[in-house]
């Protein structure tokens, strides 16, 4: 049930609302005073202050909740993730597909500059929206009119930027819903394209975009594969962590050279469809066996760095609450403590029906895998 996540949130939400409000202070001071004498100073500092912030979500799945991530990859892509800028290209199968990324980054040391697009109103997520902002994650409306420019001149913009980062684009534009893929082999089939199953089609004017607007100076496209195990008992979302109900993910990675993609837009979104046609046979294959070909690198385990940080924090915190607590007259406490339980309950609610997937309008069963 909802109202037990709900509950179960109230604690690392109220961590990371206290947290995060610090960080936004010394992002809002940092960007009024630092950034208009050196946008590279700043970014080191904003950097810093934002690994912070996403490391506690990272001990809410790895370490609250048991999330699980089995990463297979050739050597090569090993040696180099986190060692370059890098366009990353996910298939998006839930909303914690960006929590994800962030994990995969903090893992080869580049959470602190791990950048996404998302939608506009994610912007105003407390605390989660101020701080990607700041980071210079780029917001769009869906408007393709509005979005071509903010793009552009976003990517331009991180020319300079002073540590490898990793951007982090869903073509498909959606998570994948029953609906979603019936839509898409329909659209699929009206085209005469590969009948998708397990991907969306993917939307290419972005990626196009982000090709020819980076390839000047960032050498690789990670081309990411998650793929959830059947048969387990939960489905990783932000309410599954909250109820610390542990689940699996498998992904894939595979690099390429920004440089040997085509040259023509018309090229690059030709490449991206064939990807994700790629990526729908490995996914079928990942189905039927349950792993993927490359060898597993298990060297990756759960951080020691994020559950440090989570609990050096919530330790200032529970000592601050204490002695705020105590300062008050004794009529007050009870009362100032009910409501901002009540306020933080609230937000944990907001999160939670943001990142919810809409009703289906159909049942899986009505699919078409033909």
């Amino acid at each position: 049930m909802e109202f037990s996540g709900i509950v179960g949130g109230i604690p690392f939400i109220s961590l990371f609302i206290f947290t995060g409000i610090l960080v936004n202070l010394i992002q809002v001071s940092c960007y009024l005073t630092i950034w208009p004498v050196s946008k590279r100073t700043f970014r080191r500092i904003n950097g810093a202050i934002t690994e912070l912030l996403w490391l506690e979500v990272v001990w809410l799945m790895e370490w609250w909740s048991g999330f699980e991530v089995k990463v297979h990859t050739d050597a090569k892509t090993c040696q180099l993730m986190g060692k370059e800028h890098a366009i990353i290209m996910p298939n998006h199968v839930s909303d914690s597909d960006t929590l994800l990324t962030w994990i995969l980054a903090q893992r080869v040391g580049c959470l602190r500059s791990a950048l996404t697009i998302v939608k506009k109103t994610t912007r105003y997520l407390p605390v989660f929206g101020w701080t990607n902002w700041f980071s210079e994650s780029i917001f769009l409306d869906r408007n393709w009119a509005k979005d071509e420019s903010n793009l552009k001149s976003s990517f331009e913009a991180l020319s300079d930027y002073p540590t490898p980062f990793w951007m982090t684009i869903f073509v498909e534009g959606t998570r994948l819903t029953a609906d979603k893929l019936l839509e898409a082999q329909s659209f699929a089939s009206s085209k005469g394209y590969p009948i998708p199953k397990n991907v969306l089609i993917p939307k290419t004017k972005g990626i196009v975009t982000a090709v020819q607007s980076l390839r000047s100076f960032v050498p690789a496209i990670y081309d990411v594969t998650i793929a959830i195990p059947k048969h387990q008992p939960f489905f990783p979302t932000l309410l599954t962590f909250l109820k610390m109900q542990p689940c699996k993910v498998a992904v894939h990675i595979k690099r390429y050279s920004t440089k040997d993609l085509p040259e023509s837009d018309q090229g690059i979104a030709q490449w991206c469809r064939n990807r994700f046609i790629a990526k729908d046979e490995l996914l079928e294959n990942f189905a039927a066996t349950g792993t993927f070909d490359e060898e597993e690198i298990t060297e990756f385990r759960r951080s020691t760095k994020s559950l440090i940080v989570t609990l050096i924090f919530a330790g200032i915190f529970l000592v601050g609450g204490w002695i705020f607590l105590k300062r008050l007259s004794s009529g007050w406490q009870y009362p100032t403590l009910a409501t901002v339980i009540g306020s933080v309950a609230i937000v944990v609610h907001i999160f939670i029906e943001f990142t919810k997937m809409p009703p289906p309008k159909i049942k899986a069963t009505q699919i078409c895998t033909q």
